[in-house]
């Protein structure tokens, strides 16, 4: 073989994929792949000259950062890999104690999260490539939550899934449990690219431009397979947005692949279906990300993304957690460096194209991912609330029976802690949801528990300052007492300043505190933010209230959205009404008066 590398088109053709008798998803799986991996083949950093990778020589700097000025993780990962804490599991299993120093910080590239003091057990985290999962898997996850966790699973914000309350010496069967269903949770916790979402409904959404689980799936295993992507300076999100109905929320990820169509134009670009690439989205730092102009083929994005981590290897902050997310990388080069340092690592040139001559995608359906909807086949998808992610071991059971029998043997998970079951037929459809109600779940699109997202909150996580779930569910269950809303409002809880719950994108947000009480003790309350929304609502939400206690929100929310009913234009949405109102006077429609609350 030339020394040469290849373009994505050159690979194609070379290996002749298109003739060998791989069906169309395969193609495009292998398109990435094959040439990710030749467009790799003589950068120095991936080891392959028999050097960089292995050897053992003891280095005195991390990519140019001397080993004095790494941050405590840092010294950690220089210690030991942590892939190579898989022995550790082992002796911790037998003799059941809990990992220590920095096993702790290591058991989360095996997925698994030492949770104390909020609980004296182990979370697992999956990793789920874009939330696709087989019948068979949801059961063998529902088995590992029966046998050996709580009973029961919570779904996450990037369509994967959590298991609570595992001990120690269970460690090792849960890990291999999960690889003999065909998942793993490598690489989903610490400084890791975590879960690679995408559009829930892709594949049958009749609203899209192009099928992006190839791609997901593609991205997933190119990770997998490359140790040099482990230990990046701080956690990678990487997201693709088909172009679908059911938002992703692409550009809340560090890399965000939206599918646009590019028709006839003077720039010697063929038309079709391209990805646009967004950067540097974080909206626990109040960020979305931005288009950097630049154009890629679906089989590129997999090579590109791939370049661009390995730059953020070699030159992310290795000295300050706090900035050392691709974005600080980022603000502190510009777009134009980092492209070309991504350039530099790839062998075909990226192209540049303007966002306005591209076809974007019709907006959001913004709870799209409820209720019944018809699919390119004539079958029609159901989405399943999932009251704040929280699943019972037999509800799990009783939807791949579901989904099983009328389905077609799959469920999607969703970055909005609900599933979707597809492939129902005309036929089946009532005889699914009255098994799907029968388990205690409704597929009905709720205006208000609908939209209703909590992150693990202060009863599983040490980082939470309040009981996010606890909290969601009480308000939920109060507000549906309270009123009827004629159009979807989300409402975000999350515990802590990391915002796993993504409270800066919701209708009303809320970010978990201690808040102080007369005695001088704390309790548990929450900063409001109002406004948020992502994709084509894109807006960071402003900090309303601060220091409100938890036993305060469930009336300070239902005064907020019953003025939002009587002050609205028409059929303005509450984040339009939000929006064009002052701090101030948002902060007018509600009486927070002691008297008040405890009429409420």
């Amino acid at each position: 073989m030339p020394d040469a590398l290849f373009t994505a088109e050159q690979t194609l053709a070379m290996v002749n994929l298109s003739d060998s008798g791989f069906t169309a998803e395969q193609t495009s799986y292998l398109s990435g792949f094959v040439s990710g991996i030749l467009q790799g083949r003589e950068l120095p950093f991936l080891g392959q000259d028999g050097e960089s990778r292995f050897t053992h020589e003891p280095a005195q700097a991390v990519f140019g950062t001397p080993l004095d000025d790494l941050c405590k993780e840092e010294r950690i990962k220089h210690e030991k890999n942590g892939l190579d804490c898989y022995d550790a599991i082992l002796a911790n299993a037998a003799t059941k104690i809990f990992p220590q120093d920095g096993d702790v910080f290591r058991y989360k590239f095996y997925g698994l999260f030492f949770v104390s003091p909020a609980q004296e057990s182990i979370m697992l985290r999956c990793r789920i490539a874009g939330g696709a999962l087989s019948t068979y898997q949801f059961r063998g996850l529902a088995e590992i939550a029966q046998d050996w966790g709580p009973g029961h699973v919570d779904l996450t914000t990037r369509a994967n899934v959590q298991i609570r309350e595992l001990m120690p010496e269970n460690c090792p069967n849960v890990l291999m449990k999960l690889d003999d269903i065909g998942l793993t949770s490598q690489g989903s916790g610490a400084d890791n690219v975590r879960n690679v979402t995408a559009t829930p409904t892709t594949g049958f959404d009749p609203t899209e431009l192009i099928d992006v689980m190839p791609y997901a799936r593609a991205m997933h295993h190119y990770i997998l397979k490359n140790r040099d992507l482990y230990g990046l300076p701080r956690k990678f999100n990487i997201s693709y947005d088909s172009g679908g109905c059911v938002s992703v929320c692409a550009d809340t990820n560090d890399i965000g692949f939206y599918a646009v169509k590019v028709g006839e134009n003077d720039k010697g670009i063929t038309p079709g279906v391209y990805f646009r690439m967004q950067l540097c989205g974080i909206t626990g730092h109040q960020q979305f990300a931005t288009d950097c102009g630049v154009l890629l083929t679906p089989a590129e994005t997999i090579p590109v993304a791939a370049a661009l981590i390995r730059v953020f290897i070699e030159n992310g902050d290795r000295t300050n957690r706090k900035r050392a997310r691709l974005k600080y990388l980022v603000d502190d080069w510009g777009f134009e460096k980092t492209l070309e340092e991504t350039q530099k690592k790839l062998a075909f040139p990226m192209r540049y194209f303007p966002l306005e001559s591209c076809e974007t995608p019709a907006p959001k359906d913004k709870q799209g991912y409820l209720g019944i909807h018809p699919q390119t086949d004539g079958k029609h998808y159901i989405g399943v609330c999932t009251p704040v992610g929280r699943m019972t071991v037999s509800q799990m059971l009783a939807l791949a029976d579901v989904a099983d029998q009328f389905g077609r043997g799959e469920i999607r998970l969703t970055v909005w802690q609900n599933l979707i079951i597809p492939g129902v037929s005309e036929e089946n459809l009532q005889a699914a949801l009255v098994a799907i109600q029968a388990t205690g779940l409704d597929h009905r699109n709720h205006n208000l528990t609908g939209g209703l997202i909590a992150c693990t909150g202060s009863r599983g996580c040490k980082y939470a300052a309040a009981d996010t779930k606890g909290n969601a569910v009480a308000l939920g269950a109060h507000l549906a007492s309270k009123m009827i809303l004629d159009q979807p409002v989300n409402i975000h809880l999350t515990g802590c300043q990391h915002s796993c719950a993504q409270h800066y994108i919701g209708d009303i947000g809320m970010m978990g505190t201690r808040v102080k009480i007369e005695d001088g003790s704390t309790v548990d309350g929450y900063n409001i933010v109002l406004g948020g929304g992502c994709d084509d609502q894109q807006y960071i939400a402003r900090e309303v209230w601060k220091s409100v206690k938890a036993d305060e929100i469930n009336p300070l929310v239902e005064q907020l959205l019953v003025a939002y009913l009587a002050q609205r234009n028409d059929d303005e949405s509450f984040a339009d009404f939000s929006r064009r109102l002052s701090v101030a006077e948002l902060q007018a429609l509600v009486d927070r008066s002691e008297s008040n609350i405890a009429a409420a």
